[in-house]
């Protein structure tokens, strides 16, 4: 009997070691861009007061509007100007200009979109909120992503 309730105080002492470790949070994970675009629509529709079929179409919408964007690839590299050749400079400004403005065409796109369930000033806040999003991120992530790299200006 004594064996029993040994064993039986082992396990339970186990268990709970095992339970109380497994609670704790390893590493902060972090989330894809998918889940972030989620997210940052969520947030855009709480902000508007959206109630929760309209919140459903808003973020549908958001996110199928930032999957487009994404399908353009990757931001270009910047390569530093004084190394450029005049046809390099060239050829960076059109492919920069013809990826803004497929951007664009998509962002008029999805303003049909947000149209036919959003207001006007409702669909001009989402914009803002968006922007204003976007920079807080920028600013945390050069704040909290390590030293930037500093650009030698004497080149």
């Amino acid at each position: 009997m004594k064996r029993i309730v040994t064993m039986m105080a082992i396990a339970i002492t186990a268990l709970t070691f095992s339970l109380s470790v497994s609670a704790q949070p390893t590493e902060k994970q972090r989330i894809n861009r998918e889940q972030m675009a989620e997210k940052q629509a969520r947030h855009i529709a709480i902000e508007l007061s959206l109630d929760d079929a309209t919140t459903q179409k808003f973020v549908t919408t958001f996110c199928a509007c930032k999957k487009e964007i994404w399908a353009l690839g990757p931001k270009d590299k910047k390569k530093h100007k004084a190394d450029m050749t005049e046809a390099e400079a060239e050829e960076a400004l059109k492919a920069r200009f013809e990826k803004k403005q497929k951007i664009l065409s998509i962002r008029e796109k999805y303003y049909k979109e947000y149209s036919k369930f959003l207001t006007q000033t409702q669909i001009a806040r989402a914009y803002e909120l968006e922007k204003d999003d976007i920079g807080r991120l920028a600013k945390n992530h050069h704040k909290g992503g390590g030293k930037r790299k500093m650009h030698n200006k004497n080149r």
